[in-house]
């Protein structure tokens, strides 16, 4: 069986094993684990992207705003959230039919690899929040190893208001750098104005340097998202050196692509998780920078600072916790 891509023809190899999923083809090696809730391996030409499952993240690190105007105390249980949701529900789509046989032992039924042209694969979260509510995320996985990822949040009445929403990725070590098609700067959805569309790229993963360690980052209307690295993660060096070049592996930069579908959306790329950026009280609190964190976001609240730190953010740029929210990319080597 052979597919029609827009690379020719190709076929990709499903393997259905006791609690995971492989999905192989030429360049690219994925695994999804039933047990974990989501892809815990995404191999592109030899190099590994992925330190964590990728999750669902609701939370930002409070800003001096939200502080000022009590923001994170009413929406407090997102970080709950942001940490602990649950998966309940995997499904599995080959060609089009859903697959039953998926974990042991019913998998046995396959016996062997089994050809494919497209995959999806499916997880349903569940939130720890009250009243709880649900995220539906969707990988569809393309014979030349292109993923399209499709995020909905299920809005439930009385959910206060979220600070972002979106899909977090954790890589496995600090990136050299990104490009990205967008407005330019930092922006933010009532801090838009000033961005000049264009492509821009950016050395190292920057942090803003305030005071008390706060959100930062953020890029509006993003049409598409390279990040590169050169570092690949050596857990035999532990205690050495943690991750080695890539030319130690026989290769330089490498690179990975986040794109739009449909319409245009936020990110950011920072060394920290939003927990990481919460915890610290000073800059010199924040752990070194080690990983990664790529968060691209359908949803974003603006940062408000009207009158200096106090007033909420205008309701245009609130965002409704009630209201369900959707969006989908695509990722794929660069």
């Amino acid at each position: 069986m052979a597919c029609t891509t827009e690379h020719g023809p190709k076929t990709m190899r499903v393997v259905y094993g006791d609690v995971t999923l492989g999905l192989h083809g030429e360049g690219f090696d994925y695994i999804f684990s039933h047990s974990a809730g989501g892809p815990v391996s995404m191999v592109l030409d030899g190099r590994e992207w992925l330190y964590r499952a990728p999750r669902p993240t609701f939370w930002r690190a409070t800003t001096d705003n939200d502080r000022g105007n009590g923001f994170s105390f009413t929406s407090a249980m997102w970080m709950g959230a942001d940490l602990f949701v649950e998966t309940v529900e995997t499904r599995v789509f080959a060609d089009g039919r859903q697959e039953t046989a998926v974990i042991a032992p019913d998998n046995n039924r396959h016996r062997g690899d089994v050809p494919a042209c497209e995959v999806r694969v499916e997880y349903t979260y569940r939130t720890p929040t009250v009243p709880r509510t649900t995220v539906d995320v969707g990988y569809t996985v393309s014979a030349d190893g292109a993923v399209r990822v499709d995020v909905l949040y299920h809005g439930a009445k009385g959910l206060p208001e979220l600070p972002v929403f979106g899909l977090r990725f954790i890589m496995p070590t600090a990136a050299e750098g990104y490009a990205y098609q967008g407005l330019s700067g930092e922006t933010y959805p009532d801090r838009m104005a000033g961005g000049v569309r264009g492509y821009y790229e950016v050395k190292g993963l920057p942090v803003t340097p305030y005071l008390v360690p706060q959100d930062c980052g953020v890029h509006m209307e993003t049409e598409a998202l390279t990040v590169t690295r050169r570092t690949v993660l050596a857990n035999e060096r532990a205690g050495q050196k943690p991750s080695v070049t890539d030319g130690e592996h026989g290769g330089g930069r490498f690179s990975m692509k986040f794109s739009m579908v449909d319409r245009p959306f936020a990110f950011s790329c920072l060394p920290y998780t939003a927990l990481e950026l919460e915890s610290a009280t000073h800059q010199e609190e924040l752990p070194p920078a080690r990983r990664t964190v790529v968060c691209i976001l359908g949803a974003v609240r603006g940062v408000g600072g009207i009158d200096s730190w106090g007033s909420d953010v205008e309701k245009d740029y609130h965002i409704d916790g009630e209201m369900d929210i959707a969006f989908a990319f695509r990722l794929e080597r660069a």
